[in-house]
């Protein structure tokens, strides 16, 4: 439909309110977008053209303001929770996501993470670490770092978005999920451990000094009953489990991948409409050891605590093909000056094994290796030269 200038002049009354527009059947205050959408109805069921063309461009020019003002958002506090999110913003952007992408980080993330992080989203923000100290109710879940996750609160200082859905930077989008744009603070779905309690992972909210303020009171006066985030916001919006049910997501937008949290027989029912998985638990997709050749997930991955395999395979395709190209460029930028190959650098910690000790470090664990690593300490003097990694190179092109 060919739309002219003269035309656009005319339907500045129907949508803007001139005298000759005004209603009197109690629709004045009607929602823009929605009014749009019935006059847009109306008029192809009346058959007026020029009504029609009307809504149609006020319904797009609407919605684009509203995407422009409506951001996915995410939180990275180190380095190894940055791939995390990376995987994220990427499997957004495959979706076909029309809305913004935002991750917050904290002074732990290093320059060449931050980077990579500004490749993949609109706005990379940092703030500073907001920490519950709460060491005893951590204790009880055996997850003592899960007290900066109270930094996610700053969530809420983004009030140039008037709506965002947060997203844990351990989550993976399989859909388009810019419905829930739709949806209303606090919006989420139940936790499986606990379901008349939401799980914070992801949630839908407006952001607000306001109520960030309140968070901020109400954690100082109240605390949280796990010592984290996600009992403090269901103690905040407490009325979440009772009141009403169009804030409570269904578990397809925040499905767990392990066995620990999940219902087999409903994944197998209802599994294939899922939308976002959550790897719950401490143990996170980079911690796992992956085979770029066979392109799996290396290990014993019958573990009863891993049902769902080939979300890993997934994640770690992400990663694979989406992501490292943007981490190895940026290396190989900072070693620029060293000499060292980080493509074979990379390819080769790919294949290390994460459980194994080290034979040539016999000082340090595994884990706490794994970890240096993670965090950009490796030693690349030492053990973790490049010699000794093109001996393990070769060692598996013998």
């Amino acid at each position: 439909m060919s739309i002219s200038f003269s035309h656009l002049e005319g339907c500045r009354g129907l949508f803007l309110g001139s005298p000759s527009a005004a209603r009197s059947d109690g629709l004045a205050s009607e929602n823009p977008v929605l009014r749009a959408e019935r006059l847009l109805t109306e008029s192809r069921r009346t058959n007026s053209d020029e009504n029609a063309g009307c809504a149609e461009v006020h319904i797009q020019s609407k919605l684009k303001t509203h995407r422009l003002n409506q951001s996915f958002v995410t939180l990275a506090t180190n380095d190894s929770y940055v791939k995390g999110a990376l995987v994220l913003g990427s499997s957004l952007q495959q979706s076909g996501t029309t809305r913004k992408l935002t991750a917050l980080i904290t002074p732990q993330v290093s320059d060449p993470m931050r980077n990579t992080l500004e490749k993949v989203f609109d706005e990379v923000i940092l703030v500073d670490i907001l920490d519950s100290g709460d060491s005893a109710h951590l204790a009880l879940l055996k997850r003592p770092e899960l007290g900066i996750t109270l930094t996610k609160l700053h969530c809420w200082e983004l009030t140039q978005f008037s709506k965002c859905v947060f997203m844990d930077a351990d989550t993976m989008v399989l859909s388009n999920i810019d419905e829930l744009f739709e949806r209303e603070e606090l919006s989420a779905a139940p936790d499986p451990g606990w379901p008349d309690c939401f799980n914070s992972g992801v949630f839908v909210y407006r952001p607000s000094i306001e109520t960030y303020n309140q968070l901020l009171q109400f954690a100082t006066e109240k605390g949280s009953f796990d010592g984290a985030d996600q009992g403090l916001l269901n103690t905040f919006f407490s009325s979440w489990a009772t009141t009403d049910m169009n804030k409570h997501l269904p578990f397809i937008y925040n499905l767990s991948s392990t066995s620990v949290y999940s219902y087999l027989p409903a994944f197998k029912a209802f599994g294939s409409n899922t939308k976002v998985v959550h790897f719950l638990g401490s143990t996170k997709p980079w911690n796992y050891t992956y085979d770029s050749r066979t392109k799996s997930v290396e290990g014993n991955i019958s573990d009863p605590k891993i049902v769902h395999p080939e979300f890993l395979n997934m994640w770690w395709d992400t990663y694979t093909v989406n992501i490292l190209p943007l981490l190895e460029q940026q290396e190989v930028d900072e070693e620029n000056t060293t000499g060292v190959n980080m493509a074979e650098v990379t390819e080769a910690v790919s294949h290390m094994s994460v459980s194994a000790p080290s034979p040539v470090l016999p000082s340090i664990s595994s884990e706490e290796r794994k970890a240096r690593w993670e965090q950009g300490q490796a030693d690349y003097m030492g053990v973790d030269s490049f010699d000794n990694i093109k001996k393990k190179l070769d060692s598996y092109l013998q």
